[in-house]
């Protein structure tokens, strides 16, 4: 047997960021300081301005443009012009000597330099041919824009003409992946089965007042007078009928006649044309890291092992008599751990987050103000979402199959998704209002899902596991995540088969079989992705456990807490340099 490596031991070096930090000197005259920083703060507020106007469409993580009046040009024409854009900001940038930034100014600058060479490699590599995968879609992206919250009467109007907008924009991604289907840069085929119902619902809609994107004209403001109430709701049915539904309907037909038929046999992502320049920018879009796909195979071999030892230890604790797959059949099985309606999942989940909400104070010593709702996920995309997601103000919960949804796993899945996870997390950076919008409103995969995977860890800490079932359940959220950076390597790099990484993932966690198609499917279409979450969470706790080292008894959990999360999303380069910086001030404090 080899023997057993830490997976602390990855980063036990500096950290090789996929991006040079910039890096400020005290040697820079407050004057010379100050003039960088302009210069680099008037290239961001204008690009960002800028971006605001070309891609402001809502997304799960982001309430958009409520003032657009068009949904995004997204021809090739539009991507290029894009490109040449976010190239002359590189070139910028380059200009910029990180050496005379202030501080702050070198922070920004290492946040905003990734963002637009991921920005602009996505253009290059031409992924706007492939603008969906096995868990979101442009289509059932316009649902949530549906949920921006609107409050004047030119609001609605600019919806509106965002509806009439929808056939333009179908068309235009259909062109799109027409010619990623003649390249042989799609999602595979295997990905695709039963895809298009969220498609076929809206296509099939009778009545446009039934349709999710008619929702905000259910219940208009009040200062909106009645007269233009009724106007505005006529608006928005006509458009839904004469232009929404037949959009929908010819995407069915492309999506069924067109792109399944044609769509790749292979599976990897590397097998594309430049797939393995493309599968690069994957992993160093969503890890910040310089890491090679063998590095995160062995990694996540590794955290497998380790989990599995402390998966048997806890199923010792339970006092059941029984192996491992014995066990993991018990809990698929047994009634006593799934609800039996959506309502009691819901409230379930409203139980534990109120738990949390007990706790968290002693934890994490600045809250934010804004606060997080608890909703089902909608019944057109729940068959394929995973069993929640969180974001700034909405805790999702999945009640679609409950057979599926065990609630060994809920409490695992309230603290990643709502608090201290997601909502929290996305909540404090919004009011961190001394940093730039491009910060504030940028989501970073790793920062994210890293911090929102620790917290799951952090649960243990503050109480909210009351059975050795669900400390089990956030052992198998945990192995779920270190199995992630095993198939989705082997996937994409190593040539495993769909069944092999079906099997991988069945045989070492509790997850429903549902979820465990539902998430292969999601690593087959949405390379790299996955790799952000556990290689986040290592980081935040191998610095916790040099932060408690260097400190000893001056250790405070609620200031690292704090440090972590005042930084907003940033890449985890930045995020490290940052927190070992707060670890020197504190030893320098006494």
């Amino acid at each position: 047997m080899k023997p057993v490596v830490s997976a602390l031991m990855l980063f036990a070096a500096p950290l090789m960021p996929a991006y040079a930090l910039a890096q400020s000197t005290a040697a820079a005259s407050d004057e010379t300081a100050g003039t960088s920083d302009l210069r680099l703060r008037s290239i961001y507020e204008k690009e960002w301005a800028w971006r605001q106007r070309e891609l402001g469409e809502a997304t799960e993580d982001s309430d958009g443009s409520r003032d657009n009046d068009r949904l995004p040009d997204v021809s090739p024409a539009a991507q290029n012009a894009r490109l040449q854009v976010w190239e002359g900001v590189l070139r910028q940038l380059d200009a910029i000597d990180p050496r005379t930034l202030s501080p702050q100014g070198g922070i920004d600058l290492a946040v905003y330099r990734p963002q637009i060479e991921n920005l602009a490699a996505e253009v290059r590599l031409r992924a706007y041919e492939m603008p969906f995968n096995s868990d979101n879609s442009f289509w059932s992206d316009l649902a949530f824009m549906a949920r921006q919250p609107m409050t004047t009467a030119s609001e609605h109007q600019a919806y509106i003409a965002r509806l009439h907008d929808v056939p333009r924009y179908f068309d235009q991604q259909i062109e799109n992946m027409r010619a990623g289907l003649a390249r042989g840069f799609s999602v595979p085929r295997a990905a695709l089965d039963g895809r298009e119902v969220s498609i076929a619902n809206v296509a099939a809609l009778a009545d446009p007042a039934e349709a999710a994107l008619y929702a905000p004209f259910k219940q208009l403001p009040a200062q909106i007078p009645a007269s233009e109430q009724r106007r505005l709701r006529e608006q928005a049915a006509a458009a839904i009928a004469d232009d929404v539904i037949p959009a929908y309907a010819r995407l069915l037909a492309f999506f069924r006649d067109e792109y399944v038929p044609q769509a790749r046999t292979t599976l990897a992502a590397e097998a594309m044309p430049d797939g393995e320049a493309y599968y690069r920018q994957q992993i160093r879009e969503y890890t910040t890291l310089e890491l090679s796909p063998e590095e995160i195979h062995q990694l996540g071999l590794r955290e497998v092992e380790r989990i599995q030892r402390e998966m048997h230890d806890v199923i010792h604790r339970s006092g059941f008599e029984g192996d491992f797959q014995a066990f993991l059949h018990f809990l698929r099985t047994d009634p006593q751990f799934y609800a039996k309606t959506p309502q009691a999942l819901l409230e379930r989940a409203a139980w534990i987050a109120k738990r949390v909400d007990g706790q968290v104070g002693r934890f994490i010593g600045t809250l934010p103000r804004a606060r997080f709702t608890i909703v089902p996920v909608p019944a057109d995309i729940a068959p394929f979402w995973t069993a929640g997601r969180g974001s700034v103000g909405t805790y999702w919960v999945n009640t679609y199959d409950l057979p599926s949804r065990p609630l060994y796993n809920l409490p695992a899945l309230t603290l990643h998704e709502s608090s201290p996870g997601h909502s929290l997390q996305g909540a404090l950076a919004l009011e961190q209002e001394r940093q730039p919008a491009f910060r504030r409103e940028n989501y970073i995969s790793a920062y994210g899902e890293g911090w929102a995977l620790y917290t799951e860890k952090l649960g243990v800490e503050m109480g909210i596991y009351e059975t050795p079932y669900e400390d089990f359940g956030r052992l198998t959220y945990e192995m779920w995540r270190a199995c992630r950076l095993v198939i989705d390597t082997g996937i994409h790099h190593e040539g495993w088969t769909r069944e092999r990484a079906l099997a991988y993932l069945r045989d070492r966690t509790a997850l429903s079989e549902h979820e465990v198609i539902t998430e292969i499917d999601r690593y087959i279409s949405w390379p790299g992705q996955a790799l952000s979450y556990k290689l986040g969470e290592i980081m935040i706790v191998r610095l916790r456990t040099e932060a408690e080292r260097e400190l000893g008894d001056k250790f405070d959990i609620k200031a690292f807490h704090d440090a972590v999360l005042r930084q907003g999303s940033v890449p985890l380069p930045v995020l490290e340099r940052q927190v070992r910086q707060f670890i020197a001030d504190r030893k320098r404090a006494g």
